[in-house]
């Protein structure tokens, strides 16, 4: 086993093991618990929840890769997830938490006296999160199959396993406690590397002031140009300003309404809590979100400078090329036979093709950065990945069970017959989740943004 493997093997297996840990530490045993974590939270550890439930591995694996590979056009999904995430904190939360519901579907069906209303909110709240779950549970293959030598199917199935296990025995109390843990990796995992990149590319190792107060960008618009592309920083060169506006704020409300965000501001005691937990949480995300750009930017250059206009056998002697390529998500092809490899903007012409889930995990081992780190950065994308995919089946879970089930079919159901049925629920959730995982609709962001 390599050196980042050993390390991955490390960070994933402690990781795990706390996840698993926590979530048979905290194992419920009434609805309440399953459903809302007993509406006892506190603030700023529900804010941590918040923000690793909504920072999915869109946000850890894609969003820097959309951002690296568009350039300023890719920030319509920056803008967009965050911008929805301030509607939801300032306009949703704390009148959602003020109505004392335990799901969204709860607050539809008493709001507008529906049964009706209660059912389509049910089924839109099903069909969001299965859409959005698929790309969390290929975020997990991706990572399991690159840094653990795993088949991408198989590490799938060991996602959908762990995430079904504490899913099913804590709900959602196992669930936050978890997220907050999840939570502490990602975010390290995200940072360091920036910092370590930021130091090495431009000697700030604040990857912020690194962007603004070096030569980087300049250099990386001129290699663009030399290149045939656009420069990096243009803005609105794929997209019309028209487009990105309308984009920008059809994503935003869209994060306001995810299910999975929203049924959080109910696990706290009170109103004031689920304000405070909001801004806790947007705090936290900033974190991931202000530096993301940044490493966008590190990525586009390294990769570059690494792969463009360089000997193809030269190439394939780099041990992250070697590893990378067994995934089949990053590929060369030397169309024209002089034996390199050049990165062109007509996808017709050029020799080089890199899938957008891998530029964040490829980035530290481009950047020559140690195995120690490496490895942490899978961590963090299972983290990031395995903290939603959790959040968004017990959505699944209490619309069906708590929703449709108990409020409709069978209202004198029992304690321990409502949590028989969320429990069934989340498995069969688990594997439909894993079909998709299996079979994507597309690359992760993409399918994160459709939901």
């Amino acid at each position: 086993m390599s050196d980042v493997g050993l390390w991955t093997t490390v960070f994933v297996v402690l990781s795990f093991g706390l996840y698993i840990y926590i979530g048979f530490a905290a194992r419920v045993r009434d609805t309440k618990g399953f459903y809302v974590a007993g509406q006892g939270v506190p603030a700023i550890a529900n804010g941590a929840a918040t923000a690793a439930d909504w920072m999915s591995a869109a946000s850890f694996i894609s969003m820097a890769g959309l951002i690296s590979t568009m350039g300023f056009d890719g920030s319509v999904y920056l803008l967009g997830w965050t911008g929805g995430y301030v509607l939801l904190a300032l306009l949703l939360a704390p009148y959602l938490r003020k109505f004392n519901k335990y799901t969204v579907p709860d607050f539809v069906g008493d709001r507008y006296y529906s049964s009706t209303a209660r059912v389509v909110a049910a089924i839109a709240a099903v069909f969001v999160s299965m859409t959005y779950v698929a790309g969390q549970m290929r975020g997990v293959g991706v990572v399991f199959s690159r840094f653990l030598g795993l088949d991408i199917n198989l590490g799938v199935v060991v996602g959908m396993i762990i995430v079904a296990f504490f899913a099913v025995l804590g709900g959602m109390k196992g669930i936050t406690w978890t997220q907050v843990a999840q939570y502490s990796v990602l975010i390290l995992a995200f940072i360091i590397p920036a910092v370590a990149i930021s130091l090495k590319l431009t000697g700030n190792p604040i990857p912020q002031l690194g962007l603004i107060f070096s030569d980087i960008v300049p250099k990386l618009n001129a290699i663009q140009i030399d290149l045939g592309f656009k420069e990096y920083t243009e803005p609105f060169r794929t997209r019309s300003m028209l487009d990105v506006i309308c984009i920008t704020f059809s994503l935003m409300a869209g994060t306001a309404g995810l299910p999975h965000v929203i049924v959080r501001f109910y696990t706290v005691p009170n109103v004031r809590a689920a304000r405070y937990s909001a801004g806790y949480a947007l705090l936290f995300i900033s974190f991931l979100y202000l530096t993301a750009p940044a490493l966008a930017i590190f990525a586009r250059y390294n990769l570059i400078n690494e792969l463009n206009n360089k000997p193809l056998t030269e190439i394939r002697q780099l041990s992250w090329v070697q590893s990378w390529e067994a995934t089949k998500l990053l590929a060369f092809d030397d169309k024209n036979g002089d034996g390199k490899v050049e990165l062109t903007p007509d996808t017709k012409t050029s020799e080089i093709t890199i899938n957008n889930d891998i530029i964040v995990l490829a980035t530290p081992e481009v950047a020559g950065l140690s195995p120690i780190i490496i490895g942490l950065v899978a961590a963090g994308g299972l983290a990031a990945a395995l903290s939603t995919a959790s959040g968004l089946l017990l959505v699944v879970s209490s619309s069906v069970a708590h929703d449709i089930y108990f409020r409709l079919i069978n209202p004198k159901a029992s304690e321990s017959q409502q949590l028989l049925v969320g429990r069934g629920v989340i498995f069969l959730a688990v594997i439909v989740a894993g079909y998709f995982g299996i079979n994507p609709p597309g690359f992760v962001a993409e399918v994160v943004a459709f939901a």
